[in-house]
């Protein structure tokens, strides 16, 4: 019977201490939920920095890994609306679903920018809730781990001040961090810029930049040869210093406008992982910085 009661007390301590299985959208997520839960959690991330977000294949694999998560955590703003629900309806996990504790979704807890007035296919990849790109500004970051903090502490009651302790030196931290990136970019207010795709919405109004073209005529459409001359012939009038791309993106479009407008072509990380040197959160925005400025010179 002894025997009996120490292994009641034993599966009970093990599963109360159990680690929340963390299902995450992007590697921004990973990297922040990692910093927020720690030995907390395990966590999976679904897609690769080279990879599109817009465009993933809902594997059976990917569907394995939400049936087994406590918790997904993803940029929402209908970023993921091409594979995740079909996932989140494959897997049949209740406990993860749109409107469940274990739903976690970091655009609801940021200012959007470019909400639309109007929602028509025509217009491109247009996204209802607006651009949900939002991993570009590391203010974005703040807000968004103090609402992932206390959906750890909701699911995981019982290391309340362990998640709180990581939240306070995480927020200490980071703010620190902008503060250095922000003195550091400087030189970048009023900068002109084009982008491939409209993915920097967040990072200009952040740094300052003024973005002038975008070489997709419409969001998520590749450029043709004729948009490509039609944008080299506006920046004629509105001269940009170099353009933007996010290190998934084809180089192509972005590597032929630099060369006729005798401008920079800057790939950045836009996520953890899309450089060699972006290795978590704050190297990917040390990268970022150290990249855009070198495209000044």
């Amino acid at each position: 019977m002894n025997k009996i009661i120490l292994l009641g007390l034993l599966v009970i301590s093990t599963s109360s201490h159990a680690a929340i299985n963390v299902f995450a959208c992007e590697p921004e997520w990973a990297a922040l939920t990692q910093l927020l839960a720690g030995d907390k959690a395990v966590i999976y991330t679904a897609t690769g920095a080279l990879q599109d977000p817009h465009r993933v294949e809902a594997r059976p694999s990917l569907i394995a890994k939400a049936r087994r998560a406590n918790l997904i955590v993803c940029t929402g703003a209908e970023l993921e609306t091409g594979w995740l629900p079909v996932i989140l309806r494959e897997s049949t996990n209740s406990g993860i679903q749109p409107g469940a504790t274990g739903n976690f979704e970091a655009a609801r807890f940021v200012h959007m920018l470019e909400v639309p007035t109007r929602l028509d296919r025509a217009d491109g990849d247009v996204h209802a809730a607006g651009n949900p790109h939002i991993q570009t500004d590391a203010r974005s970051y703040l807000p968004v781990a103090d609402a992932l903090s206390r959906r750890l502490i909701q699911m995981d009651p019982a290391n309340t001040p362990y998640y709180q302790q990581q939240l306070a030196t995480f927020n200490g931290q980071w703010r620190t961090a902008i503060s250095r990136w922000e003195k550091q970019a400087t030189p970048l207010k009023g900068v002109a810029i084009i982008a491939q795709h409209r993915g920097f919405p967040y990072l200009n109004n952040w740094l300052g930049l003024k973005q002038v073209a975008e070489l997709e005529p419409k969001p998520g459409m590749e450029p043709s040869a004729a948009h490509l001359g039609q944008v080299l012939g506006e920046l004629q009038q509105h001269p940009a210093k170099m353009v933007l791309r996010a290190a998934y993106q084809d180089g192509r479009p972005s590597e032929w406008i630099a060369e006729r407008a005798h401008i920079k072509a800057v790939a950045l990380p836009y996520t953890v992982g899309g450089t060699p040197q972006a290795v978590d959160l704050f190297s990917l925005f040390d990268d970022t910085i150290a990249r855009l400025l070198a495209g000044l010179k």
